[in-house]
């Protein structure tokens, strides 16, 4: 196939918050913007207001809402139907894209007729998740497993910790895993004093800065609970937490009983790579990830990390050098223990500029060149 042939693709996402949102629009738009023609599922059961509206103008051949719930349900069987009217409406398509579990599972669900090559992006294995007990892997890890090895044409997984989870752990063939990085683009800039005066913190204020969604994924208690012990120690340092979710009470409850109180801030209403401008240091305590978007646009911002040792971690971190890692654990001796070692003034400067000269790494661009070659390597197959 001439690799300036047009390609029909659908894709498909279930959620579309935080950084599964976030690829999906950005793949949908550079995809279009490549001369390729993208019809677009997406899941009105838990779409965020933005990312409707970003998707709608794209200029996308077709967009399209079906529900889909985020467990295992009866409804699964409606879904799978809508979707495949689409396909039978809208194609011949020449690939077919899940994004998620779910999307992943009803897309690869095949009826019977002409094979159209199935791609899926997990955006995280829910089996990466550490407190996932035992009955939950191997439910979740089965069905992975099984998708993975029948009814998959090309695995992309967005980081060297996922795809070798998904061969070593899942067991799912080498010859369909593809690693294709998140890209981000260059995020906004020339407004930090305005964003720090709207949160209320001084020009010269050190603030850690956490983006994500409240939840237990991305912990944020343990950030919460390790900045009131290094709060106590460095007057001159805030927190500013962007973002909101179902531990959003929890979080505030935490914030409350930190000692700490007077210096974090809880802001929901400001985009987060918006935000990140206000930042002299990004913190992400997650339980696990594949490959967060919220870290590519730190790296694209110039921003020094402390990460926990989650998937993608080191990817973006050379620990050491533009951030550091910590153990992935509730205890918050070792994150506040990074957090003081990271804003020593030497420290600190040298951080900066080393992460100030690795700004370029994983681009969009790259991220769409590389999906792109996937699909035309399976279409040719």
């Amino acid at each position: 196939m001439s690799g300036n042939q047009s390609l029909n693709i659908l894709q498909v996402i279930e959620p579309s918050g935080g950084g599964s949102g976030r690829h999906f629009n950005d793949l949908c738009g550079a995809l279009t913007k490549r001369g390729h023609r993208i019809t677009a599922i997406y899941s009105p059961m838990r779409a965020e207001e933005r990312f409707v509206d970003e998707l709608m103008n794209l200029g996308l051949a077709g967009v399209h809402a079906v529900s889909m719930t985020r467990s295992p349900s009866p409804s699964d069987i409606k879904s799978w139907r809508e979707i495949g009217k689409i396909i039978a409406a809208h194609g011949p398509f020449d690939i077919i894209h899940g994004h998620s579990s779910k999307a992943g599972a009803l897309t690869r669900l095949r009826a019977p007729g002409a094979h159209i090559p199935r791609v899926y992006t997990p955006h995280a294995f829910r089996t990466m998740d550490p407190t996932l007990g035992a009955r939950g892997r191997q439910i979740f890890g089965g069905i992975e497993s099984l998708f993975g090895r029948y009814f998959t044409d090309a695995l992309i997984c967005v980081s060297e910790d996922e795809l070798i989870h998904a061969h070593h752990d899942l067991g799912i063939p080498q010859d369909i895993l593809h690693l294709v990085v998140n890209g981000a683009s260059s995020p906004p800039s020339g407004r930090r004093a305005e964003i720090r005066a709207r949160c209320g913190l001084r020009d010269d204020a050190l603030v850690f800065g956490f983006v994500g969604r409240l939840c237990e994924q991305k912990a944020p208690e343990r950030l919460v609970r390790a900045f009131g012990r290094v709060a106590r120690q460095h007057p001159d340092a805030h927190l500013l937490i962007i973002g909101s979710g179902p531990l959003e009470d929890m979080t505030r409850a935490e914030i409350a009983q930190s000692g700490a109180a007077d210096r974090i801030r809880l802001v929901s209403d400001i985009p987060g790579p918006e935000a990140m401008q206000a930042f002299d240091l990004m913190v992400m305590p997650s339980r696990y990830e594949a490959m967060s978007y919220v870290m590519l646009e730190a790296e694209a911002c110039g921003l020094p990390m402390v990460l926990t040792r989650v998937g993608g971690a080191t990817t973006v971190v050379d620990d050491g050098e533009n951030g550091l890692l910590v153990a992935n654990e509730d205890d918050p001796t070792n994150l506040a223990g990074a957090l003081t070692d990271a804003i020593a003034p030497e420290r600190l400067q040298r951080l900066r500029l080393a992460a100030a000269s690795r700004r370029d790494r994983h681009s969009l661009d790259r991220m769409t060149h590389q999906t792109d070659a996937v699909y035309r390597s399976i279409v040719e197959r």
